[in-house]
């Protein structure tokens, strides 16, 4: 099976009609249809529906799409940092982080260590769960992971074995909710068996979701929480927060502001804090002049 091959179905699902595919990877109709053909055999299913119009791909077609994506993407990025390191040119490092470390952490911690042309937000991992990030490294899709950590010990099943890391900040997930809620009795902490807190949460499969989990079972205290919804982004349960619909613990640097104003006031006091690291991981195999450079800084940077 060829790349082009790959190729050649991303433009066939795109514009669903074989002539104007084929146009676009500048080959003749028949040579294109003879490539889908050989590709459906070589995957031993119909990727195709040839009986509607505009054509559409079959469920097994749906699947096989996200493949060749995900495929041909990695194929471009690799294609190059090759011609990158084979110029002998001076590259970017890519850093994956949580959407929530965007506006504040990432440009201060750059400007600190002076790195602020040479290192590129990786934007596609800012849906990312835990588990993704390493993937990443493993297939070094980006240089570098910046992630919350919880302090204790947690429950997430995580291989980091590949990767090593280093601790370049603190931040505490402090548990907030409106001014506006106050006198509701399911606003603030620990709520009761008959009026538990409501809860706007992070999956548990994520490291915000582990540490504040891990947080609770540690405190001595027993907390009644009813989960409102679920959702990755501390954005976003930052503005259901301040809408009304609940609780959520998220980021101090994230809601300084609002707490300033009044806007959110805390839902508990601070032994509900749950204080985590901001980790810096690598994948231990990765190597290039300028990620070596940026790791051999850090040690005097953050002793």
């Amino acid at each position: 099976m060829e790349i082009r091959w790959l190729e050649d179905f991303i433009a066939l699902a795109r514009t669903r009609h074989f002539s104007r595919a084929a146009e676009e990877q500048h080959v003749t109709q028949p040579t294109f249809s003879r490539r889908i053909k050989l590709l459906e055999e070589e995957m031993g299913a119909t990727l195709i529906n040839r009986q509607t119009l505009p054509l559409s791909l079959t469920p097994a077609g749906e699947e096989f799409l996200t493949l060749c994506e995900q495929i041909t993407d990695r194929v471009r990025l690799t294609r190059d940092r090759v011609q990158e390191i084979s110029a002998g040119q001076q590259r970017r490092i890519m850093v994956a982080a949580p959407q929530s470390l965007l506006p504040q952490f990432l440009p201060d911690w750059l400007d600190r260590i002076g790195w602020q042309e040479r290192v590129a937000p990786y934007l596609r991992a800012t849906g990312w769960v835990a588990s993704d990030y390493f993937q990443a490294l493993n297939r070094a899709e980006c240089d570098l992971a910046i992630c919350y950590w919880p302090t204790g010990r947690f429950d997430l099943d995580l291989d980091t074995s590949a990767c090593i890391y280093r601790v370049i900040g603190t931040e505490r997930l402090i548990p907030v909710t409106a001014a506006s809620q106050l006198e509701r009795p399911d606003s603030l902490l620990p709520g009761t068996p008959s009026t538990p807190v409501r809860l706007l949460a992070y999956p548990r499969r994520g490291l915000l979701g582990a540490a504040v989990q891990s947080h609770l079972a540690r405190l001595s205290q027993s907390s009644y929480l009813t989960a409102q919804s679920e959702n990755l982004f501390a954005a976003n349960l930052k503005e259901l927060v301040l809408l009304g619909y609940g609780m959520a613990w998220l980021p101090e640097r994230n809601v300084t502001a609002e707490l300033e104003s009044g806007a959110l006031v805390r839902a508990g006091d601070r032994r509900w804090d749950v204080p985590v690291e901001l980790r810096l991981y690598r994948h231990q195999k990765q190597h290039h002049a300028e990620l070596e450079k940026l790791w051999s800084e850090l040690p005097a940077l953050h002793a």
